[in-house]
């Protein structure tokens, strides 16, 4: 053995047991203030550098970018990583909802994401931001991975959000025609479709009437006329509301129907 090599190692190992028990103590904080001159030997003799770094529980962020939120720089050793302090920038990411941050002597660092998974948009004063499923704000829409995401508009859209999906689940031949909902008056829905065509739903059993809007959307074939909202507030009625156009086409049509009755046989 190479004269020297016991000594190093023995050292090392005693720097090693010592800060390993000073850390599960809660101590190596104090004891490393007490004691800066010691940092460049126990890097030295202990090899307690950082080579490697583990992050789990990703599914939307991006590893480098969880990496960079850390912290860490290229010179810092594990002994005098606050682990805690790691934890508090990476739960200031809006995705992440938990962070378990853990030090495996003499030289890895585990990390565990659990994040918030994008639920829906909620659109309020012109933003448009990532909620969600318990309605909190979790990021600002700035990628185009969540357009696909449902969209809510208005105050207080947010809290309703997963009402709102439900009841386009119970109608899924008509969900897919749905660009946004927006919450009026934080009592009911009325939903914007693709086409333009605006749907009032109604304060009680909106799905039910959102079902009865499927089957009359089909058996009258809407998609073909002129019209520019349909009102499902009323449980026994539908109320059409045509385009400009077409209600002025619709009012001539009455006039000239009007006037051949009252001309002469």
């Amino acid at each position: 053995m190479p004269k020297g090599i016991g000594s190093t190692l023995t050292i090392g190992l005693f720097a090693a047991t010592l800060l390993f028990g000073l850390d599960r103590g809660g101590h190596i904080h104090n004891f490393l203030e007490a004691h800066s001159d010691l940092q460049e030997e126990v890097l030295r003799f202990a090899g307690f550098d950082i080579r490697s770094v583990t992050i789990t529980g990703l599914q939307t962020l991006n590893e480098q970018d969880v990496l960079a939120a850390t912290g860490i720089e290229a010179d810092d050793s594990l002994p005098f990583l606050d682990a805690d302090a790691v934890r508090d920038r990476l739960m200031a990411l809006p995705l992440v909802r938990d962070v378990t941050v853990r030090k495996f002597y003499p030289n890895a660092l585990s990390i565990g994401i659990s994040e918030n998974k994008p639920y829906a948009l909620w659109q309020r004063d012109g933003e448009v931001s990532i909620i969600g499923s318990d309605g909190r704000v979790i990021g600002q829409m700035n990628d185009e991975a969540f357009t696909d995401l449902p969209l809510v508009v208005g105050e207080g859209a947010n809290a309703r959000a997963t009402e709102f999906v439900a009841i386009l689940d119970a109608a899924p031949d008509v969900k897919p025609l749905v660009k946004a909902g927006i919450r009026v008056g934080d009592r009911r829905w009325t939903l914007k479709l693709t086409s333009g065509l605006d749907v009032l739903l109604p304060e009680e059993s909106p799905s039910e009437a959102l079902q009865k809007f499927s089957t009359f959307l089909h058996d009258h074939k809407l998609a073909d006329k002129d019209i520019v909202l349909v009102d499902l507030r009323y449980p026994d009625r539908v109320v059409l509301r045509l385009t400009e156009a077409a209600a002025a086409q619709r009012e001539e049509q009455l006039k000239a129907k009007a006037k051949a009755k009252g001309g002469p046989a």
